[in-house]
């Protein structure tokens, strides 16, 4: 049993609810806390770097991987295999070490079922309307993935209250400053009123 499991801190959303960009701003602020890297099967994107973005394997490397049971959890989301690598997580949190995982849906429930005691975070967009007008607008897809997109997030959307805490990311400085403080509670940042 790992006993530091209360450090590590599981952040999912749907494509485009702007998890990325909270955990980048906490990741600059905070360089105590530790990015864990997913592995993934997908191509590598315009700008990604390898072992920063993801560690990018082909199909059968992750494939061989599994079967190994190098990862914590795993998954298979839009064709292409993601992973989080066990013994990160596992080294990590025993040396006492905060961390961050950027995890869909399906593996947020697969560590938080093997580890309780991690904390469990949704990020939300304002409203179903706004997010898919994000989404659309984003121009990182064709129409074919962006709808594909849409349909997983309305089904992932469904599973919010299965997490421990959920920040609805309408207003960028207000939500970092709810994610710090479930991270941070001993320096407990307030918002001001306006």
């Amino acid at each position: 049993m790992i006993e530091n499991a209360k450090n590590l801190f599981i952040i999912s959303s749907v494509a485009g609810g702007g998890k990325s960009t909270l955990i980048d701003l906490l990741l600059r602020k905070h360089n105590d806390i530790l990015f864990s890297v997913s592995y993934t099967s997908r191509e590598k994107r315009s700008g990604e770097k390898d072992g920063m973005n993801y560690h990018f394997v082909d199909r059968g490397r992750f494939e061989s991987l599994i079967e190994v049971g190098f990862f914590y959890e795993w998954a298979l989301v839009h064709d292409n295999y993601y992973g989080t690598p066990k013994d990160f997580i596992i080294k990590n949190l025993e040396d006492g070490h905060k961390i961050i995982l950027d995890i869909d849906v399906q593996g947020a429930r697969k560590v938080k079922e093997s580890l309780p005691g991690a904390t469990a975070i949704f990020i939300l967009p304002p409203s179903k309307e706004v997010w898919i007008e994000r989404l659309r607008k984003r121009g990182t897809e064709n129409k074919e993935i962006q709808e594909k997109r849409i349909r997983n997030g309305l089904k992932e959307l469904e599973l919010q209250d299965s997490f421990d805490h959920k920040i609805i990311n309408d207003d960028l400085h207000k939500a970092f400053v709810e994610l710090e403080n479930l991270i941070y509670p001993e320096v407990s940042v307030k918002i001001p009123e306006l």
